[in-house]
């Protein structure tokens, strides 16, 4: 959770690399005037509205907070996400656009990729989400919910669902239900960790 500017700053850079955004150059500039990296634009708004919520707190603060949520709001509407904040950690790699839906109430370590049309949810009006760990990956369609854990380095297939935990790391998940599939090296398919 970002709590002061140096870890806002740090989940930033954390979710550049995540994404692949190339270091600032003339090149760089003009094709982000050009032709905007939208993802990267909701990535930097949930950032800077994260930031807002947890550290700045009333007079100006509170305007450019509301600023802000009408902002993120908007881009989210626009890419189909229903992300809110303080859920991820730092290293977020949003793959495409499309409907990703996320309950407030999940946790996920740092360095996610995930793709769309993923709901990331509770179970039967229950309150508890799930919570997912360090590194990892989640293919278009995985549906994960319920008062359950993921591992460190897990992979969830395309289409998943997944309604227990998986306490092992290094596997790759998938099916429905969701099962062990094989063993995996997670590093071979998040490549910025």
């Amino acid at each position: 959770m970002i709590k002061n500017k140096q870890t806002y700053i740090a989940y930033l850079e954390a979710d550049k690399t995540a994404l692949g955004i190339p270091d600032l150059s003339l090149i760089s500039l003009l094709i982000n005037f050009i032709s905007p990296n939208q993802i990267w634009k909701f990535q930097k708004t949930l950032r800077k509205l994260e930031y807002y919520n947890n550290c700045k707190k009333g007079g100006l603060n509170k305007i450019i907070y509301m600023y802000l949520r009408f902002k993120f709001k908007r881009i989210s509407l626009k890419l189909g996400f229903s992300i809110p904040i303080n859920v991820f950690g730092p290293g977020l790699a949003i793959v495409h656009y499309g409907t990703i839906v996320i309950n407030s109430n999940t946790k996920v370590g740092k360095n996610c990729r995930i793709h769309a049309c993923t709901n990331i949810g509770a179970s039967g009006g229950s309150k508890k989400a799930p919570i997912l760990g360090d590194n990892v990956y989640i293919a278009p369609g995985a549906k994960i919910y319920g008062d359950i854990q993921i591992a460190d380095n897990i992979a969830i297939g395309a289409n998943a669902v997944v309604h227990k935990s998986f306490i092992q790391e290094g596997i790759m998940i998938a099916g429905n239900p969701a099962k062990e599939i094989k063993k995996i090296d997670i590093s071979k398919i998040i490549k910025h960790i």
